[in-house]
């Protein structure tokens, strides 16, 4: 302590040390340390902080635009799916699933044996995910229409293709036409087309099931 200098005059307890552990103080005197500041204050504790800009807590955004075009077939492709006022309201309810995914669905078609889904992909979910539940829900629901249903199944596999922005309405415009589509083309050739279109390796002897 340096006498004359106020509320830092006062007595200070001595400071008692483990055993075992040596302290060295500097001989120099208080003065003479530069970067010691001699104590003026007389709430020596308060520490005053240097003014600072705001800081804005904006939660920063990620965002996200993935189109995709899912394709899977009935189990086997059998035509469960014929009779066209249930395959339009199982479309509706297939579109309804990726939206509780916060999945935006853009369109559901297809026809006896298989769907066609596009939809913008939510930037959490991922695309099996989505495949998965739409499957799931969609195959609990039919199962509810009836004996009929009662072995219902999708097949284990699908297709899932990504589109450009601008291609949304044409993707769109095919899905739609579905049953004129397949007049003369069978879902499987449909389906060789799209995987060659991507060029994507295919064995004929593991995707149909």
């Amino acid at each position: 302590m340096i006498p004359g200098e106020g509320a830092c005059d006062s007595p200070q307890l001595p400071v008692i040390y483990p055993k075992g552990i040596e302290i060295i103080q500097p001989s120099v005197a208080t003065k003479e340390l530069r970067w010691v500041g001699v104590c003026k204050s007389i709430n020596p504790e308060r520490v005053e902080s240097l003014s600072r800009p705001p800081h804005h807590h904006e939660m920063p955004q990620s965002l996200a635009k993935i189109l995709v075009h899912t394709v899977f077939s009935t189990k086997e492709r059998r035509p469960f799916l014929g009779d066209q006022a249930l395959r339009e309201e199982l479309h509706r309810y297939l579109g309804g699933i990726p939206a509780n995914l916060d999945c935006q669905p853009i369109i559901v078609g297809g026809v006896e044996d298989h769907v066609h889904l596009l939809c913008a992909l939510s930037r959490t979910c991922e695309p099996a995910e989505m495949v998965k539940e739409a499957k799931r829900g969609s195959s609990l629901w039919l199962k509810t229409r009836g004996p009929d249903f009662q072995d219902f199944a999708w097949q284990n596999g699908y297709g899932i293709f990504s589109i450009g922005f601008s291609q949304i309405q044409s993707v769109r415009d095919y899905i739609a036409g579905q049953e004129e589509h397949h007049r003369k083309v069978s879902f499987q050739d449909e389906f060789r087309q799209l995987l060659r279109r991507y060029e994507i390796e295919f064995d004929e002897r593991y995707i149909w099931d």
